[in-house]
Protein backbone atom coordinates (compact mmCIF):
# COMPACT_ATOMS: atom_id res chain seq x y z
CA UNK A 1 0.00 0.00 0.00
CA UNK A 2 1.50 3.32 -0.98
CA UNK A 3 1.91 6.04 1.59
CA UNK A 4 1.60 9.73 0.71
CA UNK A 5 4.93 11.46 0.80
CA UNK A 6 5.45 13.39 4.02
CA UNK A 7 5.99 17.06 3.37
CA UNK A 8 8.59 18.47 5.73
CA UNK A 9 9.18 22.17 5.86
CA UNK A 10 12.82 22.90 5.04
CA UNK A 11 14.85 24.44 7.82
CA UNK A 12 15.33 28.19 7.55
CA UNK A 13 18.92 27.92 8.81
CA UNK A 14 21.55 25.23 9.42
CA UNK A 15 21.16 23.41 12.73
CA UNK A 16 23.62 24.26 15.47
CA UNK A 17 25.72 21.47 17.00
CA UNK A 18 23.54 21.56 20.10
CA UNK A 19 20.35 21.22 18.02
CA UNK A 20 21.86 18.37 16.02
CA UNK A 21 22.93 16.49 19.13
CA UNK A 22 19.47 17.01 20.61
CA UNK A 23 18.00 15.50 17.45
CA UNK A 24 20.19 12.42 17.95
CA UNK A 25 19.08 12.28 21.60
CA UNK A 26 15.45 12.23 20.45
CA UNK A 27 16.26 9.71 17.71
CA UNK A 28 17.60 7.12 20.17
CA UNK A 29 14.80 7.98 22.63
CA UNK A 30 16.91 8.39 25.75
CA UNK A 31 14.08 10.62 26.98
CA UNK A 32 11.83 7.52 26.93
CA UNK A 33 13.83 4.78 28.67
CA UNK A 34 11.05 2.16 28.77
CA UNK A 35 12.71 0.23 25.93
CA UNK A 36 15.97 0.12 27.89
CA UNK A 37 14.18 -1.44 30.86
CA UNK A 38 12.30 -3.99 28.76
CA UNK A 39 15.60 -5.10 27.24
CA UNK A 40 17.54 -4.87 30.51
CA UNK A 41 15.34 -7.02 32.78
CA UNK A 42 15.70 -10.29 30.81
CA UNK A 43 19.44 -9.65 30.47
CA UNK A 44 19.73 -9.22 34.24
CA UNK A 45 17.56 -12.29 34.91
CA UNK A 46 19.98 -14.29 32.78
CA UNK A 47 23.16 -12.80 34.26
CA UNK A 48 21.96 -13.53 37.82
CA UNK A 49 20.84 -17.06 36.99
CA UNK A 50 24.07 -17.80 35.12
CA UNK A 51 26.11 -16.44 38.02
CA UNK A 52 24.04 -18.30 40.64
CA UNK A 53 23.28 -15.00 42.34
CA UNK A 54 26.88 -13.71 42.25
CA UNK A 55 27.72 -12.72 38.67
CA UNK A 56 31.00 -10.93 37.93
CA UNK A 57 30.34 -7.21 38.23
CA UNK A 58 32.38 -6.56 35.11
CA UNK A 59 29.91 -8.72 33.15
CA UNK A 60 26.95 -6.93 34.76
CA UNK A 61 28.37 -3.55 33.74
CA UNK A 62 29.09 -4.69 30.18
CA UNK A 63 25.54 -5.99 29.75
CA UNK A 64 23.90 -2.89 31.23
CA UNK A 65 25.93 -0.58 28.97
CA UNK A 66 25.34 -2.91 26.04
CA UNK A 67 21.60 -2.78 26.62
CA UNK A 68 21.60 1.03 26.50
CA UNK A 69 23.69 1.08 23.33
CA UNK A 70 21.75 -1.61 21.45
CA UNK A 71 18.32 -0.29 22.40
CA UNK A 72 19.46 3.14 21.18
CA UNK A 73 20.77 1.59 17.96
CA UNK A 74 17.45 -0.21 17.54
CA UNK A 75 15.53 3.06 17.83
CA UNK A 76 17.73 4.68 15.17
CA UNK A 77 17.28 1.88 12.63
CA UNK A 78 13.58 1.58 13.49
CA UNK A 79 12.97 5.25 12.70
CA UNK A 80 14.97 4.87 9.49
CA UNK A 81 12.76 1.94 8.46
CA UNK A 82 9.58 3.87 9.40
CA UNK A 83 10.63 7.23 7.95
CA UNK A 84 7.82 7.16 5.35
CA UNK A 85 5.18 6.11 7.88
CA UNK A 86 5.86 7.95 11.16
CA UNK A 87 4.60 11.27 9.83
CA UNK A 88 1.14 9.73 9.30
CA UNK A 89 0.76 8.30 12.82
CA UNK A 90 -0.32 10.72 15.55
CA UNK A 91 1.97 9.18 18.18
CA UNK A 92 5.10 9.33 16.01
CA UNK A 93 4.66 12.36 13.73
CA UNK A 94 7.06 14.46 15.82
CA UNK A 95 9.98 12.04 15.72
CA UNK A 96 13.14 13.72 14.38
CA UNK A 97 13.21 11.83 11.07
CA UNK A 98 9.54 12.64 10.47
CA UNK A 99 10.13 16.35 11.10
CA UNK A 100 13.41 16.52 9.18
CA UNK A 101 15.50 17.32 12.27
CA UNK A 102 17.62 14.22 11.51
CA UNK A 103 18.31 12.88 8.01
CA UNK A 104 18.05 9.20 7.03
CA UNK A 105 21.79 9.11 6.40
CA UNK A 106 22.45 10.44 9.89
CA UNK A 107 20.13 7.82 11.41
CA UNK A 108 22.05 5.01 9.71
CA UNK A 109 25.31 6.56 10.89
CA UNK A 110 24.07 6.68 14.48
CA UNK A 111 23.01 3.02 14.22
CA UNK A 112 26.45 1.93 12.94
CA UNK A 113 28.38 3.92 15.57
CA UNK A 114 26.29 2.56 18.44
CA UNK A 115 26.63 -1.02 17.18
CA UNK A 116 30.41 -0.61 16.96
CA UNK A 117 30.54 0.73 20.52
CA UNK A 118 28.47 -2.23 21.74
CA UNK A 119 30.74 -4.61 19.86
CA UNK A 120 33.78 -3.03 21.53
CA UNK A 121 32.18 -3.87 24.88
CA UNK A 122 31.51 -7.48 23.87
CA UNK A 123 35.14 -7.90 22.81
CA UNK A 124 35.96 -7.85 26.54
CA UNK A 125 34.15 -11.20 26.87
CA UNK A 126 34.87 -14.72 25.56
CA UNK A 127 34.72 -15.73 21.91
CA UNK A 128 31.37 -17.54 22.25
CA UNK A 129 29.70 -14.33 23.41
CA UNK A 130 31.40 -12.32 20.66
CA UNK A 131 30.04 -14.78 18.07
CA UNK A 132 26.52 -14.55 19.50
CA UNK A 133 26.69 -10.74 19.44
CA UNK A 134 26.73 -10.83 15.62
CA UNK A 135 23.30 -12.50 15.70
CA UNK A 136 22.09 -9.81 18.11
CA UNK A 137 23.14 -7.06 15.70
CA UNK A 138 21.44 -8.79 12.76
CA UNK A 139 18.19 -9.22 14.71
CA UNK A 140 18.27 -5.55 15.72
CA UNK A 141 18.75 -4.54 12.10
CA UNK A 142 16.03 -6.69 10.50
CA UNK A 143 13.24 -6.35 13.10
CA UNK A 144 12.01 -2.87 12.04
CA UNK A 145 11.44 -4.05 8.48
CA UNK A 146 9.42 -7.15 9.45
CA UNK A 147 6.20 -5.19 10.00
CA UNK A 148 6.04 -4.78 6.22
CA UNK A 149 5.83 -8.55 5.70
CA UNK A 150 4.26 -10.20 8.74
CA UNK A 151 1.58 -9.56 11.36
CA UNK A 152 3.93 -10.89 14.04
CA UNK A 153 7.01 -8.65 13.86
CA UNK A 154 7.04 -8.93 17.66
CA UNK A 155 8.56 -12.39 17.25
CA UNK A 156 11.64 -10.72 15.77
CA UNK A 157 11.55 -8.00 18.45
CA UNK A 158 11.39 -10.66 21.16
CA UNK A 159 14.28 -12.54 19.59
CA UNK A 160 16.34 -9.35 19.46
CA UNK A 161 15.51 -8.43 23.07
CA UNK A 162 15.93 -12.00 24.31
CA UNK A 163 19.24 -12.73 22.60
CA UNK A 164 21.04 -11.19 25.59
CA UNK A 165 20.04 -14.36 27.49
CA UNK A 166 22.23 -16.91 25.67
CA UNK A 167 24.94 -14.24 25.52
CA UNK A 168 24.78 -13.81 29.31
CA UNK A 169 25.13 -17.54 29.93
CA UNK A 170 28.09 -17.91 27.60
CA UNK A 171 29.71 -14.82 29.12
CA UNK A 172 29.43 -16.19 32.67
CA UNK A 173 29.59 -19.98 32.25
CA UNK A 174 30.73 -20.62 28.68
CA UNK A 175 27.64 -22.76 27.98
CA UNK A 176 23.87 -22.44 27.50
CA UNK A 177 21.69 -24.83 29.55
CA UNK A 178 18.25 -25.86 28.31
CA UNK A 179 16.41 -23.67 30.82
CA UNK A 180 18.24 -20.64 29.39
CA UNK A 181 16.57 -21.31 26.04
CA UNK A 182 13.23 -21.60 27.86
CA UNK A 183 13.97 -18.19 29.39
CA UNK A 184 14.71 -16.90 25.88
CA UNK A 185 11.32 -18.25 24.73
CA UNK A 186 9.59 -16.65 27.73
CA UNK A 187 11.19 -13.31 26.83
CA UNK A 188 10.00 -13.68 23.26
CA UNK A 189 6.46 -14.29 24.56
CA UNK A 190 6.80 -11.23 26.80
CA UNK A 191 7.59 -9.13 23.72
CA UNK A 192 4.40 -10.44 22.10
CA UNK A 193 2.50 -9.33 25.21
CA UNK A 194 3.81 -5.80 25.65
CA UNK A 195 4.22 -4.98 21.99
CA UNK A 196 0.65 -6.10 21.29
CA UNK A 197 -0.47 -3.66 23.99
CA UNK A 198 1.73 -1.04 22.32
CA UNK A 199 0.29 -1.84 18.88
CA UNK A 200 -3.25 -1.46 20.25
CA UNK A 201 -2.44 2.24 20.64
CA UNK A 202 -1.76 2.64 16.90
CA UNK A 203 -4.22 0.09 15.51
CA UNK A 204 -6.45 2.57 13.66
CA UNK A 205 -3.52 4.47 12.15
CA UNK A 206 -1.76 1.23 11.18
CA UNK A 207 -4.85 -0.04 9.40
CA UNK A 208 -4.98 3.15 7.34
CA UNK A 209 -1.36 3.06 6.20
CA UNK A 210 -0.92 -0.71 5.83
CA UNK A 211 1.36 -1.50 8.78
CA UNK A 212 0.97 -5.05 10.14
CA UNK A 213 0.83 -5.92 13.87
CA UNK A 214 -0.44 -8.53 16.30
CA UNK A 215 -3.09 -6.06 17.48
CA UNK A 216 -4.56 -6.20 13.97
CA UNK A 217 -4.03 -9.95 13.65
CA UNK A 218 -5.71 -10.81 16.97
CA UNK A 219 -8.57 -8.36 16.42
CA UNK A 220 -11.36 -8.74 18.98
CA UNK A 221 -9.47 -11.63 20.59
CA UNK A 222 -6.53 -9.39 21.52
CA UNK A 223 -7.21 -9.29 25.28
CA UNK A 224 -7.77 -13.05 25.46
CA UNK A 225 -4.58 -13.85 23.53
CA UNK A 226 -2.55 -11.43 25.67
CA UNK A 227 -4.00 -13.02 28.82
CA UNK A 228 -3.15 -16.55 27.68
CA UNK A 229 0.38 -15.45 26.80
CA UNK A 230 0.77 -13.86 30.24
CA UNK A 231 -0.25 -17.13 31.91
CA UNK A 232 2.13 -19.11 29.70
CA UNK A 233 5.04 -16.78 30.43
CA UNK A 234 4.49 -16.92 34.19
CA UNK A 235 4.30 -20.73 34.05
CA UNK A 236 7.59 -20.83 32.14
CA UNK A 237 9.25 -18.50 34.65
CA UNK A 238 8.00 -20.71 37.50
CA UNK A 239 9.46 -23.82 35.80
CA UNK A 240 12.76 -22.01 35.25
CA UNK A 241 12.85 -21.19 38.96
CA UNK A 242 12.47 -24.87 39.80
CA UNK A 243 15.25 -25.83 37.39
CA UNK A 244 17.53 -23.17 38.87
CA UNK A 245 16.76 -24.22 42.45
CA UNK A 246 14.92 -21.05 43.37
CA UNK A 247 12.55 -20.83 46.30
CA UNK A 248 9.84 -18.86 48.04
CA UNK A 249 11.13 -15.32 47.46
CA UNK A 250 11.48 -15.93 43.75
CA UNK A 251 7.94 -17.28 43.69
CA UNK A 252 6.78 -14.18 45.59
CA UNK A 253 8.34 -12.04 42.86
CA UNK A 254 6.37 -14.01 40.28
CA UNK A 255 3.19 -13.49 42.29
CA UNK A 256 3.77 -9.72 42.30
CA UNK A 257 4.45 -9.88 38.55
CA UNK A 258 1.18 -11.78 38.09
CA UNK A 259 -0.57 -8.93 39.89
CA UNK A 260 0.86 -6.47 37.36
CA UNK A 261 -0.33 -8.73 34.53
CA UNK A 262 -3.87 -8.63 35.96
CA UNK A 263 -3.64 -4.85 36.21
CA UNK A 264 -2.59 -4.66 32.56
CA UNK A 265 -5.70 -6.64 31.62
CA UNK A 266 -7.75 -4.08 33.53
CA UNK A 267 -6.08 -1.23 31.66
CA UNK A 268 -6.72 -2.68 28.18
CA UNK A 269 -10.31 -3.75 28.96
CA UNK A 270 -11.84 -0.95 26.84
CA UNK A 271 -8.97 -0.80 24.31
CA UNK A 272 -8.61 2.93 24.98
CA UNK A 273 -5.27 3.90 23.33
CA UNK A 274 -3.99 5.93 26.30
CA UNK A 275 -4.74 3.08 28.73
CA UNK A 276 -3.20 0.50 26.39
CA UNK A 277 -0.05 2.61 26.41
CA UNK A 278 -0.12 2.62 30.22
CA UNK A 279 -0.39 -1.17 30.15
CA UNK A 280 2.66 -1.30 27.89
CA UNK A 281 4.62 0.92 30.29
CA UNK A 282 3.52 -1.20 33.26
CA UNK A 283 5.59 -4.10 31.92
CA UNK A 284 8.63 -2.37 33.40
CA UNK A 285 7.27 -3.21 36.86
CA UNK A 286 6.51 -6.78 35.76
CA UNK A 287 10.14 -7.31 34.77
CA UNK A 288 11.40 -5.55 37.88
CA UNK A 289 9.27 -7.75 40.15
CA UNK A 290 10.77 -10.90 38.64
CA UNK A 291 14.30 -9.55 39.06
CA UNK A 292 13.82 -8.35 42.63
CA UNK A 293 12.36 -11.72 43.59
CA UNK A 294 15.34 -13.44 41.98
CA UNK A 295 18.04 -11.39 43.71
CA UNK A 296 16.28 -11.61 47.09
CA UNK A 297 15.95 -15.37 46.74
CA UNK A 298 19.66 -15.73 46.03
CA UNK A 299 20.51 -13.33 48.85
CA UNK A 300 18.40 -14.91 51.59
CA UNK A 301 17.81 -18.48 50.44
CA UNK A 302 21.06 -19.13 48.61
Amino acid sequence: MSVPELKVQPSQRPLTLRERLYGYYLLVRLHRPIGIFLLMWPALWAVWLAGAGSPPWSVVLIFVLGVVLMRSAGCAINDFADRDFDGHVSRTNQRPLATGQVTPKEAVGVFVVLCLLAFALVLQLNWQTVALSVVAALLTMIYPFMKRFTHVPQVFLGAAFGWAIPMAFTAVTGSIPFYAWVLFAATLIWALIYDTQYAMVDREDDLKIGIKSTAILFGRWDRLVVGLLQILMLAMLYWIGREAGRGMLYDLGLLVAAGFAVYQQYLIRSREPALCFQAFLNNNYFGMAVFVGLILDYAFVG
